[in-house]
């Protein structure tokens, strides 16, 4: 009985024992090609972009993306002491290049993906006459800013956000820095400095044109876009961070940014073509 016990024992316990071989097949085929998740430090101005960036990257190929959104002088920092990305999406090639510089980007991945574009957002609420233009295609009458009508103009803050370095070169490049400095009021990254203009906590703010072009801007008020010889050239870098453990899966996903539907979805986001 006792050796009958046992032998039926072993026989009811191998198609669990073969599942469980199975399964270890399984994970170690994931090991083999790398996990099937990844976080990405992204540039606030690509927040509506990426809400369909990751859902086609993650069905063609199975890897989920988790994002975080801020200011990419912020993720600089975070990156440079350690924090845990495999990807940074930066809104200014200066941060991947000091992080490659430092030995902290994986060597050669640095990639071009979109040229950022500055505008001029402001609520319907907002009576603003920025649309007469000159034949040039640039915009006439910059200098409503100075009226007194607009007490509160929003800049995302020029020490760590690409944009705000923009939006004070566009302002020095008109001669109106100065004029409008004391209404500047200053949001921690793009996304924050719109939300001020959405709010009501600001009448203009300088925003990234894939923000205006996003759904939660786009009919809620105006914009208008900005020479790109009025600022220096937001050109858009992405790169591996050396740390991660996740380098096949990163690299992809950068390669998919680039890729022709990448580049595709970034241009219907206002994204200008990378720099070649």
């Amino acid at each position: 009985m006792f050796v009958l016990s046992r032998w039926l024992l072993v026989m009811a316990l191998l198609p669990a024992f073969a599942s469980a071989q199975g399964t270890g097949v399984h994970e170690t085929g994931i090991r083999e090609t790398g996990v099937h998740e990844i976080r990405v430090a992204a540039a606030s101005d690509l927040s509506a972009a990426m809400q369909r960036l990751t859902p086609a990257f993650e069905k063609q190929t199975g890897i989920h993306v988790t994002v975080s959104l801020g200011s990419s002088g912020n993720f600089f920092a975070q990156i440079a002491n350690g924090a845990p990305f495999d990807v940074f999406l930066s809104a200014d090639k200066s941060y991947p290049e000091k992080l490659d510089q430092s030995g902290l980007a994986e060597p050669g991945s640095i990639a071009f993906y979109a040229r950022g574009r500055l505008a001029i957002w402001w609520p319907n609420s907002v009576h603003l006459d920025l649309q007469s233009k000159n034949p040039q295609g640039l915009t006439g009458n910059l200098d409503s800013l100075k009226s007194p009508e607009i007490r509160r103009i929003a800049i995302a803050n020029p020490e760590h956000a690409p944009y705000g370095r923009a939006a004070v070169a566009a302002l020095q490049h008109y001669g109106l820095y100065e004029a409008v400095k004391p209404k500047l009021v200053l949001g921690e990254n793009i996304s924050q400095t719109a939300q001020f203009a959405q709010s009501g906590n600001a009448d203009v703010a300088f925003v990234a044109l894939a923000l205006a072009l996003s759904d939660a801007m786009k009919d809620k008020g105006q914009f208008l876009l900005l020479p790109e010889n009025s600022y220096p050239p937001l050109d858009q870098a992405a790169v591996v961070v050396r740390s991660s453990p996740n380098k096949q899966q990163a690299q992809r996903f950068v390669q998919f940014l680039t890729s022709s539907e990448g580049q595709k979805i970034l241009g219907d986001f206002g994204f200008g073509a990378p720099k070649k």
